[in-house]
Formats: structure tokens, sequence, C-alpha cells
């Protein structure tokens, strides 16, 4: 592998999706002007952090992967030659959601997706709630800039997922996060 210049999207969000959207996309234009072949936007960016609560309501959040969100990065993707990886709340059929994470090659193309396998379940963390453990295994992804592994937040403290991964060729591992702030700071 050359070298490859990575950029890393970290945002404020709103309860307005298509905003969010609109704001992460403007962080790829600006990441990929200073020169980012890989951009990776934080987990669940379409949203608040919404797992600090149990409430159906959050259900209407999920959208299908593919879908309008990983639409429309496919685009830019294309338009600024980088890769995206993108991290989204994934409905994958009534009462089956997962924490996904698509990867959208640097000509557009939706290379895949990885499913968080590891949720947690402690105060302020209810992704057990909302999230099904992902089904799909340990992914490495061959993108125009380097082949690479997607694990997301949680998945961290399981040693397991970076090795596996690494084995299986991955040259650069991405680990997607809402860790931050409490909402009530």
């Amino acid at each position: 592998m050359s070298k490859v210049k990575v950029g890393l999207v970290q945002m404020s969000c709103s309860a307005d999706k298509s905003a969010n959207l609109q704001k992460a996309i403007d962080g790829v234009k600006d990441a990929a002007a200073k020169g980012a072949q890989i951009v990776c936007l934080q987990e669940l960016f379409t949203s608040l952090y919404f797992c600090d609560v149990e409430d159906y309501d959050n259900f209407k959040l999920a959208e299908p992967i593919p879908g309008a969100s990983t639409d429309a990065l496919s685009e830019v993707a294309k338009e600024l030659g980088v890769v995206i990886i993108a991290s989204l709340f994934e409905k994958r059929a009534e009462g089956l959601y997962h924490n996904t994470t698509a990867v959208l090659d640097a000509d557009g193309s939706y290379l895949g997706k990885y499913r968080k396998m590891h949720i947690p379940d402690d105060p302020a963390y209810y992704e057990k709630f909302y999230f099904t453990p992902g089904d799909l295994g340990y992914k490495v992804f061959k993108t125009k800039f380097a082949t690479i592994g997607v694990l997301i937040c949680w998945d961290q403290w399981y040693p397991e997922a970076a090795r596996i991964t690494s084995l299986m060729g991955a040259q650069v591992l991405f680990y997607p996060t809402a860790i931050g702030w409490a909402t009530s700071q």
C-alpha cells in the first residue's frame, strides 16, 4: 500500500436528517479539498444519538442500505473521487434493524456493508433495544486507495475483530464512533 490520506468528519447533529446528511456531504467535500482520499463519517451521523433512551418512535429514523443516503453519498464519492465510509441506522426488514456502515468506492460504487456485531447495553447506551447484532461477519473492502476494514464503535473493545480483519488483508481499520459528551452536558 502506498500512502493514503484519510479524512474524518465529526460533527454536531440535529433532529433534521436531511440537514445532517447535507452537513456530512459538506464535511466530505471539505476533507476532499484538503486532499483526503478516504473519508469516514461518524457513527449514526444522520440523526442525534438516539440510543440514550428506549423510544419506539426512533425506529422511524432507520432506512434501507443501500438507500437514499447511500445513493446521495455515492454521487458525492464519484464527483470527488473519494471513498466514503458511512454509518447508518439500517432497516433490514420490519422489526429487524442494524447499526451498519456502508462503504462507497471512489467511482461511486457501493462495495458493501458491515453490521456492528458487539452491541452495548448499559446506562445511556441502550443499543440492544434498537440493533440486532451483525450477521455478515468481519469484512474487508478493496477500495481504489487501500484495502480497508470497517468495524463500529463498541467493536473496538473486542480485539478479535481487529485481528481477524487485519488477517483478512485490511491495511487500514476504521471505527466510526458516536462516543462523546453525554446529551445532558
